[in-house]
Parts: structure tokens; sequence; C-alpha cells
């Protein structure tokens, strides 16, 4: 006898139920993974959003410390002075700014160096203001006391010359004051009997005689006076060509000398000549000379 099954209504609900609480399962299964994508992916997105703005921040920051460490190469360089070691230490901080800008590393780290380095550089920087201000002020002091000791030294140089002048028209005033002047000058010709003689062929002797004035500040001593007697002719009449004697640095014949001991007081004096037939007709001069100075001078005439 074969078993049959028979279903009735009553037994297909259950079965019914199972399957629609399975899909409604899967269906919030489903939107859960969804909501879970979509909340990982914004929060994917965010994150990587932020990470770019911190990103573009950290970059603003480089960029901005790396204009200011280049803009400091150039404030170093203002400073720049006539000091050579000042001069020394600037160019040592510039190049140690542009091997900072030259090294690569991360930019946090990078940044924090910039930063470190950068507070550093900028004490640095107001030390050497100072210094520099300094050598300034005290360049000027030293341009404005160099100025007024030129000005002191040209005054100086001016009051020394003009002293010199005074002094070289004083000791010149003196030298002339201390020369020995002459007065009463005679020349006479004298025949073999020591007598005056007027006629040229009887001339043995020419007389000098004359008076070496007082002068108190001239120097005393022994004397050695010249006389110098020219001829119409020009010729300076001289006994031998050894007779010369200083005068104005030249050395210039005498035609005889003597011998005196002054004392600053009147003293007359006479020098003789011997004729050794160098006289002439006509109108000679005679001029006397000590000290390397010409003294006085006189003209005679010789008549036939």
């Amino acid at each position: 006898m074969e078993n049959s099954e028979v279903q009735t209504p009553g037994m297909e609900q259950p079965k019914q139920k199972s399957s629609k609480g399975l899909v409604i399962l899967l269906v919030i299964i489903i939107f859960a993974l969804v909501a879970a994508i979509v909340i990982i992916y914004t929060k994917s997105t965010q994150k990587i959003q932020e990470q770019t703005e911190v990103q573009q921040i950290i970059e603003d920051q480089k960029t901005s410390l790396q204009k200011e460490l280049t803009d400091m190469i150039g404030e170093y360089d203002g400073l720049k002075t006539n000091n050579d070691s000042m001069n020394k230490m600037i160019a040592g901080q510039q190049e140690k700014i542009k091997r900072l800008l030259g090294e690569r590393s991360s930019n946090l780290n990078l940044i924090t160096k910039y930063k470190k380095e950068l507070g550093t550089l900028r004490e640095v920087l107001k030390s050497y203001i100072a210094q520099v201000d300094s050598l300034n002020t005290r360049n000027q002091q030293l341009v404005s006391e160099n100025v007024q000791v030129k000005t002191n030294l040209e005054q100086a140089r001016n009051e020394n010359i003009k002293i010199g002048q005074e002094k070289e028209q004083l000791s010149s005033q003196v030298q002339k004051a201390s020369v020995i002047t002459t007065s009463n000058i005679i020349v006479t010709p004298l025949n073999k009997r020591g007598k005056d003689e007027n006629k040229l062929k009887n001339m043995l002797k020419i007389k000098v005689c004359f008076t070496l004035r007082e002068n108190a500040i001239a120097k005393a001593g022994t004397k050695d006076v010249y006389i110098r007697i020219t001829r119409p002719d020009g010729n300076v009449i001289a006994s031998a060509q050894t007779d010369v004697f200083d005068f104005q640095g030249q050395q210039i014949a005498f035609t005889a000398k003597r011998q005196v001991e002054y004392d600053n007081k009147d003293i007359d004096v006479c020098i003789f000549w011997d004729n050794n037939k160098q006289l002439v007709l006509g109108d000679f001069t005679v001029d006397i000379f000590t000290d390397g100075n010409l003294i006085g001078t006189t003209k005679f005439n010789i008549k036939k």
C-alpha cells in the first residue's frame, strides 16, 4: 500500500515566514556594509584632505622660513664695513645660511631646523648690528678727531712756518746787525820817503786807512781784513794767484791783508800795498772785506 504525503495549507506558513526573515536580514547587512563603506570612505577622504592641508601649511611655513633666511643674507650683506675682521664674520654667517638652505630632508625636520637656526641667526644678527653701529660711531669719532688733528697740524705747520720766517728774518737782521762796518776810509799813494805822492812815477806804495766800527753783537777776536784794489780796466791788483779768500761761496782775489784784534770797539786800521808796476792813470776802486762780508768801499784817482 503506497503512502502519499498530503500537504495542507497550515504546513506551508512556517517556511514562508523563514524566507522573508532571511531577506530582511540580508538587506540589513547590505545597508550596514554600504554605511560602513561610506563611513570609511568619508573618513579616508577627510584624512587625506587633512593631510593635504597640513602638508600645504608645512610647505607654506617652509617657504616663509626660506624667504626669511634668504632675506637675512641680504641683511648681513648690508652690515659689511671697512673692518676686515667684521666682514669675515659676516661672510661666515652668510655661508652658514646658504648651506642651511641647500639641505634636503623631511619637511618637518627641516622646518624644525630652520626655526631653530633662524632664532640663533637673528641673535647673531642683532649682535653684529650692535657691533657695526659701535664701529660706525667710533669711525665717525675717529674721522672727526682726524679732521681736528689735521686742522691742528695745519695750524701748527703754519705757525711753525711763521715762526721759521720770523726766526729767519730775525737771524738775517741779527746777521746784518753783527756785520762790522767801516768809516773814514782814506786811500793815500806814498813815495819812497813815506810821504803823500801825486805823481804816478813816484808812487811806491798805496796806504788804505779806515776805522772798524764798534759793534756789540759782532764776534770779537782775530780778524783777517782784506783790501781789494780794482784798476780802471776792471782788473784786480794781486801779488800772486794764491792770494784769494772766500766771499759768498766763491774764491776771489785780494790785493793785501792784515790781521787785527777786534774787541767790539772802534779800531783804526791801515793796510799797505807795495806797487809792483800795476798802477795806471785813472779811477781805482778799493773794497774792504772781513768775516766774508764787504764792509766798505771807496774810490781814488791817479792823475799825471
